[in-house]
């Protein structure tokens, strides 16, 4: 099957990408996805944290969190799980349901935070590659903001 999310910008909700992607593709592949629609360049550590039903306070330590394999290494998960590997989690493994949201942490010191809503579950579309951008709306922000020289 064929999931549909719309992927917008946490901070302007007006700028935002649908992509669609297989079941059998990982959240690895969406990321690879979403840093493509959105034109970013440089490669940063992300992670997918299923936030669906969880308050805004608790939202990052009482939620099931996706990583990129190198954010997942090490010591520093006292408080909570360690992360799962974003890698080889599947879509058809997180169980979403239509209209289920949930967050897309791009660059952990820039913290591009997105918001992704599963819009529909379609058949395939044969002879089709995905991940696919379906549609863009607003501009791409530049990744990295630009800075006076007197910043330095």
């Amino acid at each position: 099957m064929i999931y549909i999310f719309k992927v917008k910008l946490y901070y302007d909700k007006r700028t935002w990408r649908t992509i669609a992607i297989k079941d059998t593709q990982s959240l690895g592949d969406l990321h690879d996805a979403i840093f493509k629609a959105f034109d970013r360049h440089d490669e940063h550590l992300y992670s997918f944290y299923m936030t669906n039903g969880v308050t805004r306070k608790d939202r990052y330590r009482n939620c099931p969190e996706y990583s990129h394999p190198m954010s997942i290494q090490g010591e520093g998960f006292a408080f909570r799980e360690p992360p799962k590997n974003a890698e080889i989690i599947s879509i058809s493994d997180l169980n979403l349901t239509i209209k289920g949201k949930f967050e897309y942490l791009f660059d952990f010191g820039d913290e591009w935070l997105h918001e992704i809503v599963l819009e529909k579950i379609e058949e395939p579309i044969s002879k089709e590659t995905y991940p696919k951008i379906l549609k863009v709306n607003g501009e791409s922000p530049n990744q990295y903001p630009d800075h006076d020289e007197d910043d330095y």
